[in-house]
């Protein structure tokens, strides 16, 4: 590997073992002065399927590399070309051809692969996952291009090339899991019988196993990894955050503006991908059963948007609208209106992923309204910070009664929206790129001290 110049960082402080003198026992402290790289030093390669303009985890992710860049890391960005949350080819590019381009700063590959036309299809998945690792295989990196790898799973397909680049070219790996993808469609139904569920499970596991470190959005998705892990690779927490310019659209449109307060009719949202994981036509049926007064406005797409448009039609309930997905200064806007954030999560979903779409609620202060298990990641967050209700999928009949209060939880409703503005400095941006820079200097630093002494 090409480094460029160390720089000594800090001293690790080693206590070696305790010893006796006149019945007191001691232990000294060894300092030792670790040199570790620069950051304009090293050139990442970062293996995804999606970046901007798909929105989602590819705003965020495009977020992260560009915070990489500008602290002087070379990011090199294989994906896909644009796709999510539509299934669809929005560039009318997707295909054989792989387009380079450089965006603020970092270096995008794009690579073709097959886009399901049924994303709840076990076989089209499949298809989906290996067509965008052999769509990467086509172009592997040469010896002392990179000193480091950095993939995001979901994909499956991503992780398998990113361990087949590791093995080529000796550099450490560091696997990020946004979604834990066996347990997801176990939850999702889309691994339908157990023998698909197992197979799909050994072989994440198996890739997992080649990394040389691990890190999760959530406690509870550690602690899923961490019951996997046979090696005991090391594993990180490292959250989420609210990217730059959604920040920015959100503290625009809420500075100087009063604290809320609930209105009436209630007016829920939301914003984001509509699939199988999210099961959010199974909440509009409940809704729709009560006698309240509220506003239900879901703007989004996915592979069950067109579900949701033919119940809306059929039921006739002028209480249901749905928009397509807006920019970002749409969903601020949406933000600040709406008295509750609605955020659905099937049933066992387990603790196979943690929805993004929970950040931007917390910087509008806008408490969220959660369809979920107590168990999950978001439950957790729900139940652990008072973020706002949280209603369980067995237990859909308190549905009702939290619609018709409405302005009846002034009091409530504060601690919600303070709670909510509170919570959000936990994900916030600075610190999230500071731990990514600390832990991809910190990985091949020790990478490169276990080479040294391996040749020794």
């Amino acid at each position: 590997m090409k480094h460029g110049l160390l720089k000594p960082c800090f001293f690790y402080s080693i206590f070696s073992p305790a010893f006796s003198l006149n019945s007191v026992s001691y232990s000294v402290i060894i300092p030792v002065h670790i040199f570790l790289l620069s950051p304009d030093s090293i050139s990442l390669l970062v293996v995804v399927n999606v970046v901007r303009p798909d929105l989602g985890g590819g705003v965020l992710f495009s977020d992260l590399f560009e915070g990489l860049a500008a602290r002087g890391i070379r990011v090199t960005v294989k994906c896909a070309y644009s796709y999510y949350p539509e299934w669809r080819d929005n560039s009318g590019k997707n295909g054989w051809n792989i387009r380079h381009s450089t965006e603020n700063g970092v270096r995008i590959e794009r690579h073709g692969l097959f886009i399901p036309r049924n994303p709840n299809s076990l076989c089209q998945r499949l298809i989906y996952e290996a067509s965008f690792y052999l769509s990467l295989r086509r172009h592997m990196p040469d010896k002392d291009d990179f000193d480091a790898i950095l993939v995001f799973c979901p994909l499956v397909g991503a992780v398998a090339y990113a361990t087949a680049v590791r093995r080529r070219l000796g550099v450490p790996l560091w696997l990020n899991v946004q979604d834990l993808s066996a347990q997801a469609a176990a939850a999702s139904g889309i691994a339908g019988n157990k023998k698909a569920r197992g197979l799909l499970l050994r072989i994440q596991n198996y890739l997992f196993c080649k990394a040389d470190l691990l890190s999760s959005i959530s406690a509870s998705m550690i602690e899923t990894l961490q019951a996997h892990n046979l090696k005991q690779i090391p594993v990180r927490l490292m959250p989420n955050w609210l990217h730059l310019s959604l920040a920015g659209h959100i503290e625009s449109t809420i500075s100087g503006q009063p604290v809320r307060a609930v209105t009436q009719p209630l007016k829920l949202l939301y914003s984001g991908n509509i699939g199988s994981k999210q099961d959010l036509i199974g909440v509009c049926r409940e809704f729709s059963k009560t006698d309240a007064d509220f506003l239900f406005r879901i703007q989004g797409t996915g592979a069950r948007a067109e579900e949701i448009e033919e119940w809306i039609h059929s039921s006739g309930d002028s209480r249901f609208e749905l928009h397509a997905l807006t920019d970002e200064k749409g969903l601020a806007d949406a933000l600040s209106a709406c008295d509750y954030y609605v955020i659905t999560e099937r049933t066992n979903s387990g603790h196979s992923f943690i929805p993004s779409k929970l950040i931007p609620s917390l910087a509008a202060a806008t408490p969220v309204l959660a369809i979920c298990d107590a168990d999950s990641p978001l439950g957790f967050e729900m139940e652990e910070f008072c973020l706002g209700p949280r209603i369980d999928w067995s237990d859909l009949s308190g549905i009702p009664a939290l619609l018709s209060e409405g302005a009846g939880r002034e009091e409530l409703y504060r601690t919600w929206q303070e709670n909510c503005r509170e919570r959000s400095n936990y994900y916030d941006r600075e610190s999230a790129i500071t731990r990514s820079v600390d832990l991809i200097v910190e990985m091949i630093t020790l990478h490169g001290g276990r080479e040294r002494s391996h040749q020794r």
